[in-house]
Order: C-alpha cells, then structure tokens, then sequence
C-alpha cells in the first residue's frame, strides 16, 4: 500500500483546503469534511496501489520478487479484495462529504484502474494517467468548497505534469534509463517551480511560497542531477523516491500561496513521517 506515499496523498487534500482558504476562517466547522477527505484519500492511494501490484503479479516475480504477492506473503485474491474494499471506502468516504467529492473520488478510482491494467505500458499515457490522478487528488481536496473546483480546475496542471515527469523517470528504474528521459524530467520540474511561482506573485506571496519551493527544488534536483550523470537503476529509483516524497514540499508551497504559513507548516511536517516510512516501506 506504500504507507509513505498515502501521506503524501493526504498532503494534496490539505494543499487543496487551503487553496479554498477553508482554513482562514471556517476550519472549525469543515474539520469533519477534512477528516472524510483525508482518509478517503488514504484509501483511494491504497487501492490503487494494490491493484497495481495484483496486475503485476507476474513481473514481479521476475524483477521484484520480494514484493509482497510474489514473495508469498498474500495471496492475489486477497489482494484484489483488500483493493476493492479500499478503492470502494474512498469513494463512499468523498460521496458523505458532498456530491462533487464523490463524483472526483470515482474518476480517481477509474483513473488508477486504467493505469494499473492497460495505460502503464504505454511510454507517454502511461505517465500522464498517473499525473491525472495525483491532478484529481488536489482536486479532491479542493472539492470540500465544491463551487471552488471551478475556480482552480487549473492548477490540476502541476501535479499532472510532475507526476507525469516521475513516472516517465521510474521507467529505468529496473534496468537503468536514458539520459533524454532525464533532461525533459529536469526540464518539466523547473516547469512545475515556476507555475507555482506565478501564482504566488499574482498572489503576492512569492516571499512565503519560497520558503518551501526551494526545498522542493533542492530535494528534487540533486538526486535527478546524480541520476543524469550515471543514469543506473539505483540513481534513477532514488531520484523517483525523492521526487515522490517531495510532493509534501511542492503542496505546503501551495498552501503558503493561497492560505497562511500555518497550513503551510503543518502540511510541512508531514515530510518527516513519510521519511520515516519509506525506511521501511517502498516508495517505488
């Protein structure tokens, strides 16, 4: 289930609260949706990573045997019924938050399906289906104000784009990659700072969204940077690593954007966690 990368799916349901501005002023009332939110997307992640790895089952056995079905620990079936119970809590989990939620949750669902049975072996659909769902993530948090998708349907864009950046960089990671896939990953980051930057000097506050988006960057380039200069399977998979992780960074950039520093620094302190997790967990 990649326990450290569901944290950093909860961290796009708080970067996408706070691009609402929920938290300025009516956290109290909203801490039930929140709570909904976060936990269907904790689920949502969990499903779909699962299924990825039931689909899977036959390739890891030759590349990555100590996976969890491979390896002996569960069996497929279980696994597919553990994904179906977690896909179907999060989408019931959004639909009691309200109707658009609900409506984001099933394209999430619909979206990681497509990706783990047909869209991953695909060298360009496969990566932009996947950003598609860490796009649809922020706009599940963005959904607890359901007028407010409207508002900021674009700034879907970053998340796309960056997780489409990761996944096409991922597909060396088994056997080593291409610098070229590298050079348009490092291209596409650089993208991904400055859309947000943007809008953080539209917003007048580029100061505070700095604080985290050079971070982001420091953590994203300098692993991508070793993995160009010797693009090996172990270069590239802790370039995926970091660039997976650093997405707590990239929302609390979003969060001082549209909110205050505080969210921003809560959402912040999630990166630890996820650390902490991925020592023993896989991130890729």
């Amino acid at each position: 289930m990649r326990p450290a990368n569901i944290i950093t799916a909860v961290a796009d349901i708080l970067a996408g609260i706070a691009i609402t501005t929920v938290f300025n002023g009516t956290f109290l009332q909203s801490w039930s949706s929140i709570l909904l939110l976060c936990v269907s997307t904790a689920c949502l992640y969990g499903g779909g990573i699962v299924f990825n790895d039931v689909f899977d089952a036959d390739l890891d056995k030759i590349e990555r045997p100590e996976r969890a079905i491979p390896s002996g620990a569960i069996s497929i079936k279980e696994a597919a019924i553990l994904g179906t119970v977690l896909l179907s809590l999060g989408i019931i989990l959004a639909f009691l938050t309200n109707a658009n939620a609900g409506l984001v949750a099933l394209a999430i669902a619909f979206c990681a399906l497509v990706y783990d049975q047909w869209a991953k072996h695909h060298h360009f659909f496969g990566p932009l289906n996947m950003g598609l769902c860490r796009g649809l993530n922020l706009l599940l948090g963005i959904s607890i104000v359901p007028a407010a998708i409207n508002n900021w349907y674009i700034l879907a864009i970053a998340p796309v784009v960056y997780i489409f950046s990761i996944t096409m960089t991922s597909r060396g990671e088994v056997h080593g990659g291409n610098k070229t896939n590298l050079y348009i990953a490092a291209f596409l980051y650089a993208a991904v700072i400055g859309f947000i930057a943007y809008f953080s000097y539209t917003n007048g506050r580029l100061l505070w969204s700095l604080v985290f988006l050079l971070p982001f960057a420091w953590m994203i380039f300098k692993p991508l940077t070793k993995a160009i200069a010797e693009p090996i399977g172990k270069n590239i998979g802790l370039a995926v690593k970091a660039g997976v992780l650093s997405l707590i960074l990239m929302d609390a950039s979003w969060a001082a954007t549209f909110s205050s520093l505080y969210p921003a620094l809560v959402i912040c302190c999630l990166l630890p966690l996820s650390i902490w997790l991925s020592k023993f967990f896989a991130v890729t």
